[in-house]
This record gives structure tokens, sequence and C-alpha cells, in this order.
């Protein structure tokens, strides 16, 4: 496996990298050269991406959890920084959809659920580690955000807030940490090939509000093009770009 000049021997950690977006970056970060860190809710699928990453003649190790408990938060950094040397990029992919309903619509439950695993989730992770990158004077983080994050017409209520509250962490972020080596960024997908899938509650008002939005989604990406522009991010070619909210949705954000 030939490895990139930048990514050589870098720790990296990507959420969510048991399918999807997240295994597509995991792959694509390997193949440069990175060890990675292969993080899931799911242990099968976490183990399935890191024997892929083997079989590539990469270097990885799965965690596998909850990354809304501070306690896999925990093991996800320390496991980064104990078996792979040391943590140079996080990327924040991990996530889940929305019933697609309206405010009133939304129980307290479902809330949670999504603010927990999407914009808690990449606090939480940022927030350790940060300190790490902190010390060694340079590191990026990627947060994957979606269209949703963009404008109204997108998802539901809870993925909608969700979406926007993790650009606001990423723009905070990037400022907070501009002057000491940390690049902060993220990326807006519009419709992407995923296994993330919406079971919309019958009789909700939310879908039928939602699809008349829906035919301006053009083209479906498939995860390894949203996951290249993970890697640019995080890369030293976007050296001087940090606080950017990069939409990867085939010109949606532009109609």
């Amino acid at each position: 496996m030939d490895a990139v000049q930048g990514f050589r021997d870098k720790s990296v950690i990507v959420t969510g990298a048991g399918s999807g977006i997240g295994r597509a970056a995991a792959i694509e970060f390997a193949k440069r050269g990175a060890r990675v860190l292969v993080a899931d809710i799911n242990e099968k699928r976490a183990n399935d991406v890191v024997a892929e990453i083997h079989a590539l003649g990469g270097v990885a190790v799965a965690v596998a959890g909850d990354l809304s408990n501070q306690n896999t938060v925990e093991k996800v950094v320390s496991t980064s920084i104990d078996v792979h040397g040391g943590l140079d990029v996080l990327v924040n992919n991990a996530g889940i959809m929305d019933s697609m309903s309206a405010n009133d619509e939304v129980s307290i439950e479902e809330w949670e659920r999504v603010i927990r695993v999407n914009l808690t989730a990449p606090f939480l992770l940022s927030r350790a580690a940060l300190p790490h990158m902190l010390s060694q004077g340079k590191g990026a983080i990627v947060n994957t955000t979606s269209e949703a994050g963009l404008r109204g017409s997108c998802a539901g209520t809870p993925y909608t807030v969700s979406k926007h509250g993790l650009i606001g962490l990423t723009k905070s972020d990037a400022v907070m940490y501009r002057n000491r080596g940390i690049r902060v960024n993220a990326v807006a997908p519009g419709g992407t090939k995923t296994n993330i899938s919406v079971v919309p509650i019958p009789g909700n008002k939310g879908p039928e509000v939602l699809g008349s939005y829906m035919a301006n989604v053009g083209k479906i990406a498939e995860a390894e093009e949203v996951a290249a522009a993970i890697v640019f991010l995080a890369s030293d070619l976007a050296s001087d770009i940090t606080g950017v909210v990069l939409p990867v949705d085939g010109g949606w954000s532009a109609v």
C-alpha cells in the first residue's frame, strides 16, 4: 500500500466507520498511510472494516460502543493514543436520521436520541481529543454535518437542529483554536448512498411537507465521494482552511 505524503504514520479516528461514509473515509485514510481507529456502535461492522483495511496492508483497530457515552469516548481516544501512538485527525461522522417529523409530532425520546448521537457525541469526542492535539500544536477535526444543516427543508426537526448545531460547533471550535494549530471543518453531504434509513411515522405531516422540496436533491453521491472531501479537509493540502462547511451535494445547496 502506497502512503501519500501527509498521512504516513498519522493517527486518525473515524466514527460511524462501520458503514457508509465513515467506512469509505477509514479505508481512504488507511490507503494513504494513516493508522486508523474504526469507531462504531456495531462491533461486527467495525471489525469487518478493520479486516478490510488489514487486507489492503493497512493499520487499523476497532472500538465499539455508544459514542454519546463518556466512557466510550474516553476508550476511543485512549486507544488511539495507546495503540497508534497519538491522535492527529478526528472525523466526527457517526449519525442517525429522524422520522422526518415536524416539531409538534416529535417525541421527547426521538429528540433526545438524535441530539445525543448527532451533536453531543461530536462535542464529547472533540473535547476529549483537543488536549492531545493542543499538546502537539497541531491537529485536524472534520465533522460530517448535512445539507439539512444548511436549510430547513431536508429532514425532520431533531435531525435538522442537530446538524445546524454541529455547524455551530465546527465554527466555534475553528475560532477558538485557529491560532493554536487546530483546524476544524465540516462536510455537508446531500443525498448519499449509505445504510441510514428513514422510517416516517404514518399520519405525520412532516414527510408530506418535506416531500415537495426533495425534487432538488439531484444526483445521489457514492460514499467515496464524500470521503474524498473529508480526507482533503484533514490533509495538509487544506492547511489554510478552517471554519469551512463544504457542501458535497451535487450542487443541491446552489439551487
